[in-house]
């Protein structure tokens, strides 16, 4: 983590906790969901220490705050599909969540490819636009709901317009 640029971290994450969801889903069913929260949550307070207890730069702090925003929601995600009761990935509330795949071969160290985001039968091919090493906003379950219904509408080759007032994330929420 301390290696790489924040957007490579925080894609790379993401691409890991999807892997690692499906694996214990697929392992467990609903007990490996909640086997997994555990896991975040000690995750999460080991990412507490690395900001505690070192000398950090200015764009690993950013960095890091930027994956723990990305990791709670990943947690309360985890947190909500145990208590559902998920327990395949087939489920409809697993099927809703951003998941981000790598698509191509991983048998070599190059990992030629191209990574992809889906949710629900919308599938995208991740833009890789740089967006800055910057902090991201708190991930709710609307910003869910918003997500779900842009990426449906890129799938059916329409946009979507983001209404509301102003500083509430839209613009956040569409890069």
């Amino acid at each position: 983590m301390q290696k790489w640029p924040g957007q490579v971290v925080i894609n790379a994450s993401q691409f890991q906790w999807t892997a690692e969801c499906e694996e214990m889903i697929n392992e467990s069913g609903n007990e490996g969901v909640k086997a997994y929260y555990q896991q975040c949550i000690q995750q999460l307070a080991d990412m507490v220490q690395l900001v505690r207890g070192g000398k950090l730069t200015k764009g690993l702090k950013t960095t890091i705050g930027a994956l723990a925003t990305m990791d709670v929601h990943a947690r309360d995600v985890l947190k909500r599909m145990a208590e559902i009761g998920v327990s395949a990935v087939s489920d409809f509330e697993w099927m809703t969540q951003m998941r981000f795949y790598w698509e191509g071969d991983t048998s070599t160290t190059d990992w030629k490819g191209d990574l992809k985001v889906i949710m629900m039968t919308s599938k995208r091919a991740y833009g890789y636009e740089y967006l800055g090493n910057s902090f991201r906003l708190v991930i709710t379950p609307l910003t869910d709901k918003c997500y779900l219904t842009l990426m449906g509408a890129l799938q059916m080759i329409l946009g979507g317009a983001p209404a509301g007032p102003a500083g509430t994330g839209k613009t956040e929420t569409v890069k």
